[in-house]
């Protein structure tokens, strides 16, 4: 592995859009703070969620400069107690909210938080990490040893790992849209570590049964289904209604800064799931496509860094490009109707602190990898840019940029 110059497009990228994220959270913040007062006879100030966001942002950016700086190596270490952390702390969760425990922090009948005095912590996004770290140095291992596909050496562990974390997050916490991501990481890091195809079709072939069963035997699921397909009451596509309401009233260039009427208590989840709509309404639709192009842009980043690495850590940006692709995907599709509405943040810019430290901690993981490339494949692009021939599908073009 040759050592080089960061990819810092990565790291610009990241940090702008959590700025953009506590800009809009300090905009919105004592609207969300007014609305939970009258409907909950809550007692939150004006500037409550300003300033937890304020405090994961610092600590987002702490978890990204860590993970950047702490090789690799001593990182992979520690993947399986990651995963068995992040199902431990379900298995608590499950208890905690069995016993009516106050630290379960429970909303609209699914519990998904741990309450730690004033702060909450989701072990399903801790689970995503272990996952994308754990299944990658498995995968390259596998592969290596020639038994990726088999049956005993890999099929059943990796049934396991992730069947037991998709029952914690899908079925236990009830959570569909963070089960989504975790399949669509799972299933791309399966394709790229070039499994056979019609084992990795099989595979598919048996998530998609299993998400259908998880909709189907879930009324909350099959109305949300319903109501995408216009066969629900007017109570029912009330979320989404204002949502499009939101985006559209933002017109061109956006009420401004502050200036969100949505936010005031019709749009439910204005600061979490629901924030590109508030994003819309305040900066409009040439904001929305400045937000859009910064997604896009640093989704190809991870891309190219992925392509000039060996297996495991290629595996590893893979997983972390599909954990916040499929984010800021469904997101974005469900704000605007062309999906079934999820519960789903979108990436570095909704409010809460988890999701978005393990996010800062994997491009922070990400940054470090962009600093190598495979001596193997640059040795492939020079002989396949001086005779047209041996260069690799995943051959680095870095070098270039």
């Amino acid at each position: 592995m040759r050592k080089h110059r960061s990819d810092r497009i990565i790291g610009v990228l990241t940090f702008v859009l959590m700025a953009v994220g506590l800009i809009i959270i300090y905009a919105i913040g004592p609207m969300r703070a007014n609305s939970m007062n009258n409907a909950y006879g809550s007692d939150y100030s004006e500037n409550y969620f300003f300033v937890h966001q304020a405090i994961s942002v610092a600590i987002s950016v702490i978890a990204f400069i860590l993970a950047f700086k702490l090789p690799y190596e001593k990182v992979r270490k520690y993947a399986k107690v990651i995963v068995v952390l992040g199902l431990v702390l379900c298995v608590v969760l499950a208890i905690l909210a069995v016993v009516g425990s106050s630290m379960a922090n429970c909303q609209i009948g699914a519990c998904r938080w741990i309450n730690l005095g004033g702060l909450s912590v989701q072990p399903a996004e801790i689970l995503k990490l272990g996952l994308v770290l754990y299944l990658a140095q498995m995968m390259a291992q596998k592969k290596k040893e020639g038994t990726l596909g088999d049956l005993k050496e890999f099929f059943v562990p990796f049934a396991i790992v992730v069947g037991l974390s998709l029952f914690f997050v899908v079925i236990v916490q009830k959570d569909l849209g963070t089960g989504v991501t975790m399949v669509m990481m799972t299933l791309l890091m399966l394709y790229m570590s070039g499994i056979e195809m019609k084992k990795f079709w099989a595979v598919v072939g048996i998530v998609a049964a299993a998400g259908v069963l998880a909709i189907v035997t879930s009324p909350h699921r099959m109305e949300r289904l319903l109501t995408f397909g216009g066969n629900s009451d007017d109570n029912a596509s009330y979320h989404i209604d204002n949502a499009l309401m939101a985006i559209g009233s933002g017109g061109l260039f956006g009420k401004g800064i502050g200036n969100s009427v949505q936010a005031t208590g019709y749009l439910p989840e204005s600061i979490n799931d629901s924030i590109f709509a508030v994003l819309g309404e305040t900066f409009g639709f040439f904001g929305l496509m400045l937000i859009l192009v910064a997604f896009v842009w640093l989704l190809t980043r991870l891309l190219k860094v992925s392509a000039g690495l060996e297996m495991e850590q290629s595996l590893v940006v893979v997983g972390i490009f599909a954990w916040i692709g499929t984010h800021v995907i469904v997101n974005i599709a469900a704000m605007t109707g062309l999906v079934p509405l999820t519960g789903i943040t979108l990436p570095l810019l909704s409010y809460g602190g988890t999701s978005m430290m393990m996010m800062a901690f994997g491009l922070g993981l990400v940054l470090q990898l962009s600093c190598y490339t495979n001596r193997k494949e640059e040795r492939n692009e020079d002989t396949g840019s001086r005779g047209r021939v041996g260069r690799t599908r995943h051959a680095s073009r870095r070098g270039r940029d």
